[in-house]
């Protein structure tokens, strides 16, 4: 009897189900401790894979939990492409569903946070936008302009104090997280990501930007979301974290 790649992939990620009847080995011999052994060598591959790309949750946690949960994912989401990179995309929704975790609600979007670092790393380069871009354009042109960001450029928003969090747990001496919510921009300005935690008004005035609106309609929406809104501190952000492109003028 064959044995079918969903009855194989099934008995592959659950160490409690029997050996697939009818699996042989290079001796055609019936493969029950080699295919043991290589479960066994996938379960801790992966598991290691989500310990790698979830430091902080792996230490909000503690090692024996990560490792648990890693298995129930497996087995939940096993790995859709070859590159290990996107594996455990899945899991901070993954997260929010398990009942148990219910008393930890950040959790989620710490491994988010932790997703879009990996995701930073990985895209595409590009080159930065200059200063001197806008240092040389006409104010009242400018503020009808619009710009655009680097694929290395992520924007978070959590009700969750995401960055304090992330820092606590991956910085010496970095203070206690408070209770509030937190927006991030990840930016690449060399080889590694950098989370940076935006002021009021700067996550809605990026959100802006990144729907098409022009520099001033977007500096009015982050107004609106926060009367104290910094234009030069976001952008001194972005133009610091090699976050921005390219200028959009109104004639382009």
């Amino acid at each position: 009897m064959s044995v079918t790649q969903d009855q194989f992939r099934r008995a592959m990620l659950d160490p409690a189900a029997p050996v697939p009847d009818g699996l042989l080995d290079g001796a055609d011999r019936p493969a029950g401790r080699r295919f043991n052994v290589y479960r066994n060598n996938v379960a801790v591959s992966l598991t290691e894979a989500m310990r790698t790309g979830f430091p902080v949750i792996t230490r909000l946690l503690g090692q024996q939990n990560m490792d648990g949960l890693s298995g129930l994912f497996l087995r939940a989401h096993p790995p859709a492409s070859p590159l290990m990179m996107h594996y455990g995309a899945e899991f901070p929704a993954f997260l929010e569903g398990m009942e148990q975790l219910s008393h930890l609600p950040y959790l989620a979007d710490v491994a988010r946070l932790e997703l879009a670092l990996r995701r930073s790393y990985h895209a595409a380069d590009a080159a930065p936008l200059a200063p001197e871009a806008l240092g040389a354009a006409d104010p009242e042109a400018l503020m009808q302009s619009g710009l655009t960001l680097v694929p290395a450029a992520i924007l978070l928003r959590s009700p969750w104090p995401v960055h304090a969090i992330w820092r606590f747990n991956t910085e010496p001496g970095a203070p206690k997280p408070t209770s509030g919510a937190q927006d991030v921009l990840i930016t690449r300005p060399e080889f590694d990501p950098i989370p940076v935690l935006l002021p009021p008004g700067g996550a809605d005035w990026i959100a802006a930007l990144m729907d098409g609106h022009s520099i001033g309609d977007a500096h009015t929406r982050a107004q609106d979301a926060a009367a104290d809104f910094d234009l030069a501190t976001t952008l001194g952000l972005m133009l610091q974290g090699g976050a921005l492109r390219s200028l959009i003028t109104k004639k382009d």
